[in-house]
């Protein structure tokens, strides 16, 4: 890019922002993440207490805080809605691709930043956890952030104020990723590092760290909070470092287990629609060049130990791998700005008829109907499934027509925005089951008789969604799962079993309960009195009188 298309840059950067924010109020919050993430930062605000996290009023330490500040202040500033509750993940996200295309353009020159923005923002995963009120956007934001800050550190060129800064930069956003998720924020980069040092036996690399004032950063930025909620909890420590890292990690306590090859098809599914110049980036990124360090093959490093630390944990989901998505979209946009523009083309080729497929199979989705999620919600999906797959082959067409006459970068912007609008779509659409997977819409039927001061019990059972939709806190029966350790902690506000609810509902003189159909059919036999005030296929709400 040239300085005279600085304005056509100005131009796709806004309708980039516009794309990107201005969907993230129409669905509805589905559980179990969003209904978490947003409640947990409203009952901050509610209580006025920043340092123990509760969901549900129950302590609830699996992560850190930072995100949960984040939407704290968005919900204090803008109210509580559901374009603030997924706002952090959103600017995260939005800004992940910035950084990413500034990183490139550094290192690689203008073209190769373009591509990486280009990569990224068009990138299935990538878009669709940056859209979900989730932690793994915030954290992969923080991590690829130090990650580039350190590759930029280093580089050969940089004089040694410039290292300095960088690596303050770096410790900085390893703070951010702690603060975010935990101890990986440090475990990845640190293997990452080592192992770099051992292939390319660069030991002088470690002098230019900036160790001492750099871990001062990193303390100053995640001490107090750890601190302070230790001290304020002291059960916080062992569960949070031992129980959510180690256990975490080596046992299937979680009951996320799956097999070692588990993300090889999330990764090849994720990256879409850059998979072929996914599998020339990985090709040709470990070639060394003439400079002493080589920003290519840290990055590569980077992103062998995420997948690989992930592939052996015995806790696996989707989102894990985000964080190797910003260096994969650096790499591939250093390959297709070294490519011959004419062979952009056959990159983009295999879109073409996958997006057809995509609009042909989309009826199909309703064969997914069940009892809980009726055919009527999958039959409104599918004509966002079918603009979908007309999304991402009309991108794919339009960037083989530019690479057939040599513009490179109107090609990879093009096959890009038919990713996102792809991306967005299939999310957008995915409303259309939120009768079933979100309580927003009994929420609303009920919202008059839930007033904070009536006992309301959720019997073995626990929507997310629901407190945060309803701005109130819930009495457990039963059920704990997640909530376990914190119950452990205040079971006080717990009730151990049916006989515990149904003494509990007798003595109220007002109350309601949350419950499943087969559970609310067995009180009805046993002459428990309830009125039921809303139900759908998932779950029944009723009432006492």
């Amino acid at each position: 890019m040239t300085l005279r298309r600085g304005p056509l840059l100005a131009v796709l950067l806004t309708v980039f922002a516009l794309v990107w924010f201005g969907p993230l109020d129409y669905r509805k919050l589905v559980k179990p993440d969003e209904g978490r993430y947003a409640e947990i930062p409203r009952e901050m605000v509610a209580s006025g207490d920043w340092t123990t996290p509760r969901l549900n009023g129950i302590k609830y330490f699996e992560k850190p805080a930072l995100q949960y500040w984040a939407t704290a202040t968005a919900f204090t500033l803008f109210g509580e809605h559901h374009w603030t509750a997924r706002l952090w993940s959103a600017l995260t996200g939005f800004l992940g691709v910035l950084l990413t295309a500034y990183a490139a353009a550094r290192l690689w020159g203008p073209a190769a930043g373009f591509n990486a923005a280009c990569v990224l923002a068009g990138s299935l995963l990538y878009v669709l956890i940056g859209h979900i009120n989730t932690l793994d956007m915030g954290v992969s934001f923080f991590l690829s952030s130090a990650i580039f800050a350190f590759v930029l550190a280093q580089r050969d060129e940089a004089r040694p104020r410039e290292t300095r800064h960088w690596m303050w930069a770096a410790w900085a956003l390893l703070g951010g990723a702690v603060l975010s998720k935990g101890l990986i924020g440090l475990v990845l980069p640190g293997a990452t590092l080592v192992a770099y040092t051992l292939w390319q036996r660069d030991f002088a690399l470690w002098k230019k760290l900036h160790l001492l004032s750099g871990l001062a950063i990193l303390l100053a930025l995640t001490v107090p909070w750890f601190v302070a909620v230790s001290l304020a909890n002291p059960e916080f420590a062992r569960f949070f470092f031992i129980h959510e890292h180690f256990e975490r990690f080596l046992t299937k306590a979680h009951g996320r287990y799956q097999p070692m090859w588990y993300f090889i098809p999330i990764l090849a599914v994720g990256i879409l629609p850059w998979l072929v110049s996914l599998l020339a980036a990985l090709r040709r990124a470990p070639a060394m060049d003439a400079a002493h360090f080589q920003p290519r093959r840290f990055l590569l490093l980077w992103i062998v130990v995420v997948f690989g630390f992930f592939s052996v944990s015995s806790s696996k989901l989707v989102s894990y791998i985000l964080p190797l998505f910003p260096a994969l979209a650096a790499l591939i946009g250093w390959q297709l700005a070294r490519m011959e523009v004419g062979a952009l083309r056959w990159h983009a080729l295999p879109w073409i008829p996958l997006g057809i497929v995509a609009m042909v199979l989309a009826p199909a989705v309703v064969s997914f109907a069940s009892p809980e999620v009726p055919v009527a919600l999958y039959a409104d999906y599918v004509p966002w499934l079918i603009a979908a797959g007309g999304c991402l082959t009309a991108g794919a067409a339009a960037a083989f027509v530019l690479s057939w006459r040599g513009r490179a970068h109107g090609a990879v912007a093009s096959l890009a925005a038919g990713g996102l609008l792809f991306a967005q779509l299939i999310l957008l659409g995915h409303d259309s089951l939120s009768p079933s997977n979100s309580a927003y819409h009994i929420a609303q039927r009920i919202r008059v008789e839930a007033a904070a001061d009536i006992p309301f019990f959720s019997v073995n059972t626990y929507d997310q969604t629901l407190p945060f939709y309803l701005k109130r806190t819930l009495t457990m029966v039963s059920y704990k799962d997640e909530l376990g350790f914190g119950i452990a902690q205040e079971p006080e506000k717990f009730l151990p079993d049916f006989v515990a609810f149904e003494r509990a509902w007798q003595e109220a003189p007002k109350a309601l309960a949350l419950m499943a159909p087969r559970d609310y059919q067995n009180f009805q036999i046993q002459g428990l009195p309830m009125r039921v005030l809303a139900e759908d296929p998932r779950r029944v709400i009723v009432s006492k009188p």
